[in-house]
């Protein structure tokens, strides 16, 4: 029991009003409150939040931990816990080191460990540690086997620091940890060095020892010299994930039997036609030391020193440092009897090892006699394999012959590096040439012991050496499946990058001396020998190649995680738990094999069983099954078998606890998914004689998984579960996880494809004879590529794991911070694949296909999920191998919604943004080369003539033929034909006399570099130019004047037309002028931006050589941001005409309004940096007449002014108290006023009835702003003026503007952030639009408005991109003045107007504004947003209200709310200082204090609150626990952009509020205002909303009318009254 129940030991604090079983406040035994102040931790309530529970029933429902800050981390022991949060380290549970005479309500904060940085916490069975951030460790708890490292104390109290020394270096040096991991009695230390250090008491340890307790931290010598990447402790057992290493490249004396056992270290059977030479030796004892580890340690025995016995078993020795002394429980007797006798667990001992009663199961066998026989069987099995394995504890698989050459081997390096090289950052491995022939031996004869008189000579029961266990297709070596199932039964990127030094006795081939010691390169210090005799010439010799490769840097090793890994175990093995098929205990660490090429990629144990996670989503269980917490029936637990999961379900995280296992998964959604197997936990009120316990056979889903957000983390110890979940804010967790669960999907697949389509293809002796000899190598060379995407899958998909459970910093997640290594992969796989379509590659391959997969491909469908019923099988089998390329538009679109979670100003918006940017160009890319592959593929098809089949290359594509073009060769023959042919490489000229059988007597081929084009003057006669200008109408070239000036880019008709860079000196200031921009007929005309020698930039619309239209000028030095002034606005011939707006930074003034020839003239407003606020007519550049002055004290002058805001001549200033003067002022505002006039102090009705001036009676109307920016929009749809024109033709043009946008020279300049960030081809293509729009199509349209809106090179997009520009321009620095927030406002609206016109222009059948469209359908669309949501629900009939705000608002409105919102606030500031005030005043009091308050009569006063899923009575101190939900739920409305989603808001909260009451009072429970208004103002109190008084004005000014009525407009009321009521309430 973790916490304590209401009845037991409460301590309250006294310092707050919290409730005493509140995770929130967390107090220690000395009531030392740590509790967090008021509310400033109440947004981090949605990330990090913890769940508890014990059981899979489906009553069990978990308990959210509420603490006050979000737990990173979290660790379980048998009755206690661990809680990290950014920097604190809390305790909960039973803890008898404490020596507190009462157990404390909640969590207590360790004190100790403040400030210490800790970064992550581990509990063991009755002990604690934690980590911080240098690498030092601190220990507390049970200390009586030294599992804390403390010497002489049986319990450590509080963390203590424990030293991790190295004493064998000169001077000691402290070690660095990485990770620790604690058992039952012992504890593991990774250093960051990757090696194991261990303390505590047992075999567990894995150290060479007798002595114990173990007090200082000591390294596990057996695993010095292997890259350790995760630790793990049982009970009283370790696990170890190590990735494999290169080979140490210095050889020493050579030696032929292991040091420990004495049996040989080699093999050699002598078969009819080849000699099998195994070198993979394992040892049952582990590994040994070498020779200078030993040296040092000669005091200690060792079982490397201790002589075999003869009675001892021939595959297991046990040293003197038996079971007796260190494993307790076991004795050597039963460890030799094994092979005939189970080994006898101690019945007294549990899972826990408590005495407790022992459970019953019934037993998957028919029998006990048939399980011991089959325990017995696995058992010799191991012993067998043992005495025949070669790799040192099996630290590596099967290795290849680096001779025998396969283009799949992309992983081998001579490099020697302490971290394994991946191939998908490696370099491309040139292939072998020659014909090959496929071993015929096989495999399953090959797999049986051979009877040979050398008692040392055994086959290979792994397979890694003899030939028979590899398949040579075509000369290509492959390791043959292993069982017979998963992907990881065969690698065609070899699981290991040792493989490609390691030297394979295949068939005679003779070994060097000097390749030798590369033959066992899982330890340093090891150098094996080759075995004496001869060996015949191997026939296959001749035909083998070499491999070039490309090695990586280390850099780029530490990029993505290893896939490469092995787990070892050591330890008790009472229970099957080390995994090694036996029940014995293992003194040192060693190999489970059986796992070495599955792709662990974490492991984790319970009390007395293990697990072990692969890539491919799949769990290994063994040990322990008593309470069915491996996940499995019918299956042997003492060696690593499968969990039974559903197909489809991936797995992605474990945790074990005492008795159970929890799964955490992937189903059909994103949202992970919870899966449960073990022992079901419950409540019995008699202690002694507890209730019967169940247990699930296999995995279990819990159904509680959906409604506690999105897990990433999963923790088991003792009987309990924690999940670590993140709520859903702004989207970024939901599409992290959307991301990770597509990659591990997709990488399933991949996987799949290998195993189940490509090894079968491969392993078919036929499969060269079909193919051909290119055809097969193209074959080979596509499938390694296709080896290597999928191994940079699946280090991917574990990449994203790591992600979502360390962090989540956009920064560091590698699909965008490291686009290369994905770039160059895909990029690698999609040449060779197109290579192998042209040559006709999967023409050839659909019958092997078909013999091995059925006629109609059945399998491939399925890989496919291909939704086609008919599609034939020849494209089943390209799409197959084209799939893995689609999957470049899901990161495109799955970042492009990533970046959607952050403000567009952010430096992770722009970052994201790139990123998308190069996917959706690969995206691009890869689609062309398809269909320029299938073009050129469909060419050769249809050619008959053989003379030209030389031309038919793997890597050469058709461009275009003039077989319907016509050409005509000058000066031919009368009967002559000729036929043209262009590739990407050269241009091939047929001749011939029939040309309508295309038979040509001869061809000349002419490289293009070589082709030029001479003009004729026969009209009439066809000439190549055509040819050439049907590829490129606008040629590209380099112009050049006399005096220095550069023009660089295309031409038409010799004319500068299109895209192009120009630079021209400026004799003036001596320094160049540059254009980049667009060109025609000679003239700058379009869009660009031009740099002036003066410093001046200009930035948007040129007509005839000057600014015309739209722009942006920059003015000052280098038109830095910092530059003297900025114009943004309309201009004429060259001159500023029409709306803009002027920030002048030297004077600190922002002019916005009308403009005349480079003059202000007309309405407009001046913003100064000071707060002073001018409006009024402008002509010349000044104000003249009558205008306005509005001051931040609210005093407003209305009178004549002059120059530079001189107040002279007649006017009246108004006071803020209503007094005014009037008369004739002269003078500056801020420096003396002389006035001559009328001081009048009106009577308060009079004071009532006199007009003050307000801002807004000068300034420029809404519908008059930014004219130019519409205007241009039309104009690229084609319109001359605004509604006129044809929208085919609309379409038409912005199919054009999107084409060759992205066909533009990719050396033009950057774009903007935001561009090629949509998918351009579905954006290009004309949506359907005819007749009126029904429901599903406005859905359309809705979708369609998204997409287009976020492509700039869209016109929409462009218009919208261009309208925040301006919009930001004129709210933000200066001008985020309160006055300006009408104008903001009705600016907004205006922009809805404008753009909907737009919209109903492009599609017709939209209704007008406030229309209504009748939806057929019952239920609304699962796309719809919360708006539409919102309008559907109030409209009488089911259908849509069409309106400009409903349409657009959720696309413009969170681009612009960041300055709208701040003008709210300003507006609403001292409102807003009044609430505030009152809401932390009335805070201060305690639930029923104030509810009393409050006036809420007593029947609505909640009698008991939940509290860690426990019903909690509301006491008198209670704080913060009434009406949480509603509470909680409120406070979203600072979160949500559009006012129908925080109208949705405010309707979720009164719904929370009426179901608390309902259940209180009985579901007929109908409300009174004079009931609701009171409860819903203590919600609104609890919520603490800062700027409440701005979000209610926001949603009433920008709220659709048809929301305001009814239900929703009357939930508005309440809460304006509610912000209303606040302000005036007294606590006294």
């Amino acid at each position: 029991m973790l916490f304590p129940r209401p009845d037991e030991r409460k301590i309250n604090c006294e310092g707050c009003l919290r409730s005493s079983f509140c995770i929130s406040c967390l107090c220690t035994f000395k009531s030392e409150c740590v509790c967090s102040s008021s509310g400033e931790e109440e947004g981090s309530r949605e990330k990090g939040v913890l769940y508890r529970w014990q059981g899979y029933s489906c009553r069990v429902t978990p308990e959210r931990l509420l603490l006050a800050r979000p737990v990173l981390h979290a660790a379980l022991g048998t009755s206690h816990g661990l809680l990290l949060t950014d920097g604190h380290v809390y305790s909960f549970g039973e803890q008898p080191w404490k020596r507190v005479e009462s157990l404390p309500a909640g969590p207590v904060i360790e004190s100790v460990l403040s400030g210490q940085r800790v970064i992550s916490v581990s509990a063991g069975s009755y002990h604690c540690s934690a980590l911080t951030e240098d690498g030092l460790i601190h220990m507390w708890g049970k200390n009586s086997h030294g599992q804390c490292g403390v010497s002489g104390m049986d319990q450590v109290s509080s963390p203590t620091p424990v030293s991790v020394v190295d004493g064998e270096t000169h001077p000691p040096q402290l070690v660095r940890v990485l990770n620790v991991a604690c058992g039952a009695q012992h504890t593991l230390a990774l250093s960051r060095k990757h090696e194991v250090w261990a303390w505590g008491s047992g075999c567990q340890l894995g150290l060479v020892t007798s002595v114990f307790p173990v007090w200082k931290p000591q390294k596990v010598e057996h695993l010095v010299g292997r890259y350790v990447d995760q630790i793990a402790c049982g009970g009283f057992h370790s696990l170890a994930l190590v990735q494999i290493l290169a080979p140490p490249e210095d050889s020493q004396q050579a030696r032929d039997r292991c040091g420990q056992c004495k049996q040989s270290l080699f093999t050699m059977t002598d078969k009819d036609d080849h000699v099998i030479i195994s070198d993979e030796h394992y040892c049952p004892l582990g590994v040994e030391l070498n020779d200078s580890k030993e040296g040092r340690r000669s005091v200690q025995s060792s079982p490397a020193q201790t002589p075999q016995s003869k009675n001892s078993s021939p595959h297991f020795e046990v040293s003197p440092l038996s079971s007796k002394n260190i494993c307790e429980g076991f004795s050597v007797e039963s460890q030799k009897n094994t092979t005939s006798q189970e080994a006898q667990p101690d019945p007294s001992l549990t899972e826990t090892g408590h005495a407790r009663h022992r459970q019953t199961k019934s037993t998957p066998y028919p029998d006990e006699q048939a399980l011991q026989d089959y325990l017995k069987r696995i058992s010799d099995q191991t012993f067998a394999e043992q005495a025949e394995a070669t790799s040192l504890g099996g630290s590596h698989p099967p290795s290849c012959q680096s001779s025998l050459t396969c283009p799949f081997r992309s992983d081998e390096s001579d490099e020697l590096t302490l971290r394994p090289s991946s191939p998908a950052l490696s370099g491309t491995d040139s292939i072998t040439a020659s014909s090959r022939q496929r071993c015929a031996s096989n495999t399953t004869t090959d797999r049986k012991h051979s009877t040979s008189d050398d008692s040392s000579q055994h086959s290979s029961v792994d397979g890694g050496i003899c030939i028979s266990d590899l398949v040579i297709s075509n000369g290509c070596l492959f390791e043959s499946c292993e069982d017979g199932v998963g992907p990881s039964g065969m690698d065609f990127c070899p699981a290991d990058p040792l493989q490609g030094k390691k030297s394979t006795s295949l068939t005679d081939i003779i070994l060097e001396d000097t390749e030798a010691h590369n033959r066992r390169g899982s330890l340093p210090g090891f150098s094996p020998v080759s075995p004496s005799g001869s060996h015949r010439i191997n026939h296959l010799r001749a035909a083998v190649g070499a491999v070039t490769n490309t090695t990586s840097t280390s850099e780029s090793r530490n990029l993505l995680p290893s896939l490469y890994t092995e787990v070892w175990s050591w330890g008790r093995g009472q229970e099957g738990q080390l995994g090694h098929g036996d029940f014995l205990p293992r003194l040192q660490p060693l190999c489970i094999k059986s796992l070495s090429k599955k792709e662990v990629v974490k492991i984790t144990a319970g009390a007395n069983h293990s697990l072990a996670l692969t890539a491919q989503c799949q769990v290994y269980s063994w040990g322990s099954d008593k309470f069915g917490q491996l996940g499995r029936m019918n299956a042997p637990s003492t060696v690593p078998n499968l969990t039974m999961i559903s197909e489809g379900i991936r797995v992605w995280d474990v945790a074990a606890g005492q008795t159970h296992t929890l799964l955490l998964a992937d189903g059909d959604c994103y949202q992970p998914i919870l899966y449960y197997s073990g022992e079901q936990v419950l409540e019995s009120t008699d202690n002694d004689n507890p209730l019967s316990r169940t247990y699930t056979q296999t995995p279990t889903l819990l159904p509680f998984c959906m409604n506690i957000g999105y897990v990433s983390k999963v923790f088991g110890g003792g009987l309990n579960c924690l999940a670590l979940a993140d709520q859903n804010a702004m989207g970024f967790i939901a599409t992290i996880h959307e991301l990770a669960s597509a990659e591990r999907k997709f990488y399933c697949t991949l996987s799949k494809v290998k195993s189940g389509i490509l090894s079968p293809l491969l392993a078919r002796t036929s499969l060269a004879l079909s193919l051909g000899p290119s055809s097969m190598l193209l074959f080979q060379e596509m499938a390694g590529s296709f080896s290597k995407l999928c191994h940079l899958t699946g280090q991917h998909s574990v990449s994203l794991t790591n992600f979502l459970q360390r962090g989540k910093v956009i920064k560091t997640l590698v699909l965008i911070k490291n686009t290369d290594i994905f770039m160059d992969t895909y990029k690698e796989y999609c040449d060779p694949v197109g290579n192998f379509l042209v040559m006709g590659g999967f023409q050839s391959l659909l019958k092997p296909s078909q013999e091995c997969f059925g006629k109609k491909l059945e399998l491939i469908q399925t890989l496919l999920e291909s939704k086609e019923k008919n599609a034939s099988p020849y494209d089943l089998l390209v799409n197959l191998f084209y799939m893995p390329l689609q999957h470049l538009h899901g990161y495109n679109r799955l970042l492009l919604k990533l970046a959607h979670c952050f403000e567009v100003s952010t430096e992770e918006y722009e970052w994201i943004q790139n990123g998308c940017s190069k996917y959706e160009d690969l995206a691009r890319l890869v689609s062309k080369q398809r269909r320029d592959a299938e073009a050129t593929f469909s060419f050769w098809k249809n050619f008959k003539g053989k003379n030209l089949e030389s031309l038919r290359k793997p890597s050469r594509r058709l461009v275009c033929e003039s077989n319907n073009k016509a050409l005509a060769l000058q000066n031919a023959g009368r009967f002559s034909a000729s036929w043209f042919i262009l590739f990407n490489d050269v241009l091939a000229h047929a001749q011939g006399t029939i040309p309508s059988k295309k038979l040509f007597s001869s061809h000349y081929v002419y490289p293009l570099a070589t082709l030029w084009v001479e003009p004729i003057s026969d009209k009439n006669v066809g000439h190549l130019l055509v040819i050439l200008k049907t590829l490129a109408p606008m040629t590209l070239g380099t112009l050049k004047w006399p005096d220095g000036t550069v023009y660089c880019g295309t031409f038409k008709n010799g004319l500068e037309d299109g895209f192009g860079d120009f630079m021209m000196p400026n004799t003036t200031f001596n320094k160049f002028e540059r254009y980049q921009g667009h060109w025609k007929e000679g003239k700058i005309h379009g869009f660009g931006k031009f740099w002036y020698a003066s410093g001046e930039v200009y930035e948007g619309s040129f007509r005839d050589n000057m600014r015309h239209g739209h722009g942006m000028l920059r003015s000052g030095k280098l038109a830095s941001p910092s530059s003297s002034s900025v114009f943004v606005g309309q201009w004429v011939q060259g001159k500023r005409t029409g709306y803009g707006v002027c920030d002048d930074f030297s004077r600190g003034e922002k002019y916005i309004g009308m403009w005349l020839d480079d003059q202000r003239h007309g309405d407009g407003v001046v913003i100064t940096q000071f707060g002073l606020y001018y409006e009024g007519n402008f002509c010349n550049n000044k104000m003249m007449g009558n205008g306005t002055l509005l001051c931040d004290d609210d005093t407003v002058f209305e009178g004549e002014f002059s120059e530079d805001w001189t107040l002279c001549g007649k006017g009246v200033l108004f006071m803020a108290n209503g007094d005014s003067l009037d008369g004739v002022f002269d003078g500056h505002w801020g420096a003396g006023l002389r006035v001559a006039g009328t001081f009048t102090k009106p009577f308060e009705a009079l004071r009532r009835e006199r007009k003050i001036p307000v801002a807004g009676q000068h300034a420029v109307p809404a519908e008059e702003k930014w004219k130019a920016v519409f205007d241009e929009c039309w104009s690229r749809l084609g319109c001359e003026t605004p509604g006129e024109g044809v929208h085919e033709k609309a379409w038409e043009n912005i199919a054009i503007a999107l084409t060759g946008r992205r066909r533009q020279p990719r050396d033009r300049p950057k774009e903007p952030s935001r561009s090629q960030t949509k998918m351009l081809e579905s954006l290009e293509m004309i949506p359907h639009h005819v007749g009126p729009v029904t429901a599903d199509s406005y859905n359309n349209i809705r979708r369609y408005l998204m997409k287009a809106c976020d492509t700039p090179l869209h016109p929409l997009g462009w218009l919208l991109e261009t309208l925040v520009t301006v919009y930001r321009m004129t709210y933000v620095g200066v001008g985020s003045n309160r006055r300006l927030l009408q104008q903001a406002v009705e600016e907004i609206q205006s922009y809805l107007t404008h753009i909907f016109q737009i919209v109903r222009f492009l599609f017709p059948g939209l209704p007008e504004d406030g229309g209504f469209i009748l939806d057929s359908s019952s239920s609304s669309d699962e796309g719809t947003d919360p708006l539409n949501s919102s309008t559907h629900l109030e409209t009488p009939q089911q259908g849509w209200i069409v309106s400009s705000s409903s349409l657009l608002l959720p696309v413009l409105l969170p681009r612009l709310y960041p300055p709208l919102f701040t003008l709210y606030t300003l507006e609403k500031e001292r409102e807003e200082e009044v609430y505030w005030s009152c809401v932390l005043r009335l805070n201060k009091q305690p639930d029923l204090a104030l509810l009393a308050f409050l006036a809420v009569q007593e029947k609505f006063w909640p009698v008991s609150v939940s509290v860690l899923g426990k019903k909690k009575q509301v006491l008198p101190s209670t704080k913060d626990a009434c009406f949480a939900t509603a509470v909680e739920t409120l406070q979203q409305i600072s979160t949500a952009f559009t006012p129908s989603d925080k109208l949705q808001v405010i309707q979720l909260t009164f719904e929370e509020v009426t179901q608390e009451v309902q259940a209180l009072l009985g579901k007929e429970f109908l409300w009174c205002m004079d009931d609701l208004f009171p409860i819903f103002l203590y919600v609104v109190l609890r919520a603490r909303i800062r700027n409440l008084g701005s979000e209610v004005s926001l949603i009433e000014d920008l709220t659709d009318g048809s929301l305001q009525l009814g239900q929703l407009g009357f939930m508005l009321t309440t809460l304006k009254a509610c912000y209303n009521q606040i302000q005036l309430e007294k606590t006294t």
